[in-house]
C-alpha cells in the first residue's frame, strides 16, 4: 500500500479568499442585531401604552367620553345636595313667646325657590345624560350625541349659573344686609338657614365648574373629529 501523499502549502503573502466574507459576514452581525433591537423598541412602546390611547384619535376620543361619564357623576352630588340642602332649609326662631315667632323658609324668597328647581332640573339632566355619554365611548366617532351633550350641557351651565347668582345675593344680603336699605343681617339669629343655603351655593358653582370642563372637553373632541 502506497503512503498518503502529504501536501505542504506555500505562503505566497496573500490573504485567503474566504477571510474577508468571514470578516464582513461578523461585521454584519451586531448591525442586524441592532437594527431588531431598535425595530423591537417602539414595539413595544405600543404595546405599552393604555389601551384607551392605542388607536391614535380614537382613543383620545374615548379617553375623553370617560372622564366625561365620571364627571357627570361627579357634579351630580353637588347639585342634588344643594336642591335638598334649599328644599330643607327651615327655621323658626322663638322671641319671648312660643306665639310669636320669626319664620325664615326658602319659598318666602323667589330666588331660594329659582335656584332649588334649577339645580333639580340639572341634577336630572345629569342621571338622563349619562347613557348617552355611554354611547360617547363605545362609539368614539359619533359627532352627533357629543354635539347634542354639548348643547345641553351650555343650557344647564347657564341655569346654574343664573341661579347661583341670584341665591348667592339673598345669601350676602342675609349675612352681611345693606346699611342703605335698612335691611339688617339675619344670620345671626337663624344659623341653620344660613348655613344650608351658603353651602348650597357653593356646591352649585362646583357643578357650574364641572359644567365648564365639560364643555371644552366635548368642543375639544368635536374640533378633532372635524379635523
Amino acid at each position: 500500500m502506497s503512503e498518503p501523499a502529504t501536501v505542504i502549502h506555500m505562503d505566497d503573502g496573500k490573504a485567503p479568499v474566504a477571510a474577508p466574507a468571514a470578516a464582513s459576514s461578523y461585521a454584519t452581525a451586531p448591525a442586524h442585531a441592532t437594527s431588531t433591537t431598535s425595530s423591537a423598541a417602539p414595539r413595544m412602546t405600543r404595546n405599552g401604552l393604555p389601551f384607551l390611547l392605542r388607536s391614535g384619535a380614537d382613543g383620545f376620543r374615548r379617553c375623553l367620553a370617560v372622564i366625561d361619564f365620571l364627571l357627570r357623576v361627579a357634579a351630580f352630588g353637588p347639585t342634588l345636595a344643594a336642591a335638598i340642602s334649599t328644599g330643607t332649609a327651615d327655621e323658626r326662631l322663638s322671641v319671648f313667646t312660643q306665639f310669636f315667632q320669626f319664620h325664615a323658609r326658602f319659598d318666602d324668597f323667589p330666588a331660594f325657590t329659582f335656584f332649588m328647581v334649577g339645580n333639580a332640573i340639572a341634577a336630572g339632566y345629569l342621571v338622563l345624560s349619562l347613557p348617552f355619554s355611554v354611547v360617547g365611548i363605545l362609539r368614539p366617532k359619533a359627532t352627533g350625541v357629543r354635539l347634542f351633550l354639548l348643547v345641553c350641557d351650555v343650557v344647564m351651565m347657564l341655569l346654574l349659573t343664573a341661579a347661583g347668582a341670584a341665591a348667592a345675593a339673598i345669601v350676602y344680603v342675609a349675612h352681611w344686609g345693606n346699611r342703605r336699605a335698612n335691611w339688617v343681617p339675619i344670620c345671626m339669629q337663624f344659623h341653620g338657614f344660613c348655613q344650608r343655603t351658603s353651602g348650597a351655593v357653593v356646591a352649585t358653582f362646583l357643578a357650574v365648574l364641572v359644567f365648564i370642563v365639560l364643555i371644552l372637553m366635548a368642543a375639544c373632541a368635536i374640533r378633532r373629529r372635524l379635523h
